[in-house]
This record gives C-alpha cells, sequence and structure tokens, in this order.
C-alpha cells in the first residue's frame, strides 16, 4: 500500500476512536477527519463532492433533509401527541407490550419505506409517549431502530444497500420479498425476545401514570386539523412516489425534498420556523463521514476488505455465502453500510458470474445482503438510520453514547447475523 494509503487508515483509525470515546463530538471529529483526508491527498475536491461512490452522497442528504422538513412541518399539528397518547393507550401502560408495538410497527414501516424516513416519523412518537409514561427514552429508540434496520432488509426499498444491489444484480421487488422477507420475519420475532432480556431495566410500570395516559383523549390533541389533512395528502404522495420511483424515474431524495418544499410552501408556516428544526448537526456529520469513507474507497481499502472476505472461502459456493454474510458485518459495522456495499457488489457481481451465474450463484446475493443490512446494527455509525435517531435524542436531550449503544448492537448483530447464515445454509444449500 502506498503512504497515503496508510495516512488514510491512521487518520480514519484516529477518528473512529474519537467517536467512540467521545472526547471530541462526533461532528467535529468527522467534519475534521475529512479536511485532514483532502489534505494528505486521499481525495480531493473532485471525488469529495461528486464521486457517485467515492464521495458524498447527495441523495442520502437531500433524502434525509426533506424528510426532516416534513417531520417539522408535521410536528405542528399535535399529529405525533395523538400517536402518542393512542399507543400508550393501546398498550394500556404496559412497558414491554409498548416496546413490542413500536418494534412491530417500525419493522412493517420500514419494509416499505426507507429506514431513515420511518426512525424520523416514529422517534418523535416514542420521546412523547416515553415522557406520558415516566420510561427512559434510549432503550426504546435503540430497540426501534435496530428493529428498522432488520425490517429493512425484507424489500428491495427499505434499505438503501438493498437498492444498489437489485440494481447490479436485477433483482426485482417481488425477488427479495421471495428470498429476504421470511428470514426478516424470523429475525423480528427473536428480537422482540431479545428485547425482553436486554432492556428489561427499563420496564417500569408505573400505575398512575398508566392510569392518567388512559383517561386522555388522542383526538384533544390535534392542533391544526387544516395542516394535518395538507400534510397527510403531501406525505401519501411522497410515499407513493418512493415505492414508485424506478417507474418515475425520480430518485428518493429528489422525492423527498420536493414533498419537503412543497408543504413549507403550503403550510403557512414561517420557513425560518420550520427550518430551525432540521437537524443540522446530523446532516454535518453525514457529511464529514461520507467524505471520510470516500477517501477510503478512493485507496482502495474498503474493496480490499471486500475482495479479501470473499476470496477467503476459494471458489466453494457455501464457503463464500458464509464469508460473504460474516465477512460484510465488519466492514458495516466501521463504516456505513452504504458506501460499503457500493464499493463491493462489483466483486460480488464477478464471483456470481464466475461460479454459473445468477441461476447458480445468485444466492450469494442474499448472503451478502444480509450481512450488509444486519451489520448496520452493531455500532452508531454503521447505518444511516443510527446516525439520525442518535441526532434526534440529542436534540432532545437524550445522550446516547457509542459504547451504550454497542453493548446493544454487537449482541443483536452476532444472534441476527448467525441466525441469517442458518438460513442460507438451510435454504439454498441443505434443501436445495
Amino acid at each position: 500500500m502506498s503512504l497515503t494509503t496508510w495516512l488514510a487508515l491512521a487518520v480514519f483509525a484516529v477518528v473512529y476512536v474519537l467517536i467512540a470515546t467521545e472526547w471530541v463530538h462526533r461532528v467535529a471529529a468527522a467534519l475534521g477527519g475529512a479536511v485532514v483526508m483532502l489534505l494528505i491527498g486521499a481525495t480531493d475536491a473532485e471525488h469529495a463532492f461528486f464521486s457517485e461512490h467515492a464521495g458524498i452522497d447527495w441523495n442520502v442528504i437531500f433524502l434525509l433533509l426533506g424528510m426532516m422538513l416534513i417531520v417539522s412541518v408535521l410536528k405542528r399539528t399535535g399529529v405525533f401527541e395523538f400517536v402518542a397518547i393512542w399507543a400508550a393507550r393501546r398498550a394500556r401502560g404496559r412497558p414491554y407490550r409498548l416496546m413490542v408495538l413500536l418494534i412491530v410497527a417500525t419493522g412493517f414501516l420500514s419494509a416499505w419505506l426507507d429506514n431513515v424516513t420511518t426512525v424520523l416519523l416514529i422517534a418523535p412518537v416514542t420521546i412523547l409517549v416515553c415522557g406520558r409514561l415516566g420510561l427512559p427514552v434510549i432503550p426504546f429508540l435503540v430497540a426501534e431502530v435496530m428493529a428498522c434496520n432488520i425490517g429493512g432488509a425484507a424489500t428491495l426499498i427499505g434499505d438503501p444497500p438493498n437498492i444498489m444491489i437489485g440494481s447490479r444484480a436485477g433483482l426485482s421487488f417481488n425477488d427479495f420479498l421471495i428470498h429476504m422477507t421470511p428470514i426478516v420475519v424470523v429475525l423480528m420475532i427473536a428480537f422482540i425476545l431479545m428485547s425482553r432480556l436486554m432492556f428489561r431495566d427499563a420496564f417500569r410500570y408505573d400505575p398512575e401514570r398508566a392510569a392518567s395516559v388512559m383517561e386522555l383523549d388522542p383526538r384533544e390533541a390535534i392542533k391544526d386539523t387544516r395542516l394535518l389533512v395538507v400534510s397527510g395528502v403531501v406525505i401519501t404522495a411522497v410515499m407513493v412516489c418512493f415505492v414508485l420511483h424506478t417507474a418515475l424515474h425520480l430518485e428518493p431524495s429528489v422525492v423527498a425534498v420536493s414533498g419537503g418544499l412543497l408543504l413549507l410552501a403550503v403550510s403557512r408556516l414561517r420557513p425560518a420556523e420550520v427550518v430551525k428544526d432540521v437537524e443540522w448537526e446530523t446532516l454535518a456529520f453525514f457529511t464529514g463521514l461520507f467524505v471520510m469513507v470516500g477517501a477510503m474507497v478512493r485507496t482502495g481499502v474498503i474493496g480490499d476488505l471486500g475482495r479479501t472476505a470473499a476470496e477467503a472461502a476459494d471458489g466453494n459456493l457455501l464457503g463464500t455465502a458464509m464469508a460473504l454474510v460474516f465477512g460484510s458485518v465488519v466492514p458495516s459495522a466501521v463504516v456505513d453500510n452504504i458506501p460499503f456495499v457500493a464499493s463491493v457488489s462489483p466483486i460480488v457481481s464477478e464471483i456470481v458470474d464466475s461460479s454459473g451465474g445468477t441461476a447458480e450463484a445468485g444466492m450469494l446475493w442474499w448472503a451478502f445482503a444480509l450481512g450488509a443490512d444486519l451489520g448496520g446494527n452493531a455500532t452508531i455509525i454503521a447505518s444511516s438510520a443510527n446516525v439520525v435517531v442518535v441526532g434526534i435524542a440529542e436534540r432532545e436531550g437524550h445522550h446516547i453514547s457509542f459504547w451504550q449503544f454497542s453493548r446493544y448492537g454487537l449482541v443483536v448483530t452476532a444472534v441476527t447475523v448467525t441466525l441469517a447464515a442458518a438460513y442460507v445454509w438451510l435454504r439454498y444449500f441443505a434443501l436445495a
């Protein structure tokens, strides 16, 4: 490796330690690391700002911005309070029952929306309902974002890595339903059972608070009926366009930012009031992270990691499948799984083609998708949804540390990836 590559690795390692230890705020660490990557020549302005695979992913940035604008307007209707009261009443104030309800709702929504959109909609509800019942917020947010990463693996549009894999491999929406949804259902059930143990300290039932919530009327929480109706129309149109974005030839980012600006225009709200609720720190963190990871892509580090994992099995399909499931987890946990999949999917395509094409070795794509998607639960920076939830929590005064997240995430990742590997072996080898 060249001196620049070694320097890039050193910079990335230092920034990762700073984020993990929280010696420096994660935004300052990511932006500082991006600047150093530019100064040492690991990347340049052209790659950092304009490269599709080795720079800032503007589709993700503008998708987030558009959905944050929508959520900011929607918050002013009182609908989040409505849903929070409804959920608390539905769970009858029982904390574990409430967590299961939120996990199932999040997992289902994330399969049909992208997972970032899902957490942007669900997280504010969670903070409100936990406040009503006097429950600790962080365990519920962590459980939701993990359910989101698991549920998003079920469909083509649920998780950005799936969209990239589907495009590269020529896989349809129905292909994902057939191959990915069965194991995701199993993983969701396993996660619900695990949550009972992992978050048991958070299940403090308060009969008085529960009784007071049961007396509330959710309809009284609605503050602006007209704005709620307008928001509902715009959000419905945005969701339909998300599902049909390939047929409409519109990027999800274009759909989101168009919906956000349209809703801002017709809401009659002052733009300054709406814009101040945008998670600018989260967007800045993503910008720095994308530049750093792009430098790792450009220097060939990420590609080498994926190639090493795939070649470790030496042409054996079962070994290759297992290498892709387990080998995709570590890089996806260390860097965001979006750039990882973008850089490694061409390698997987070559392996599939050299092993008989999709008809013979197509299951390698499912092994790759499972490893990359589920690896997103391991650390705070492993998936876009994690970063967004941490930003929302911090804005509301609830700090989620790197290790607080990872002590749950690493356990969940280990269990779900092991089950996913068993599924790949059982479905595509033992019962094939």
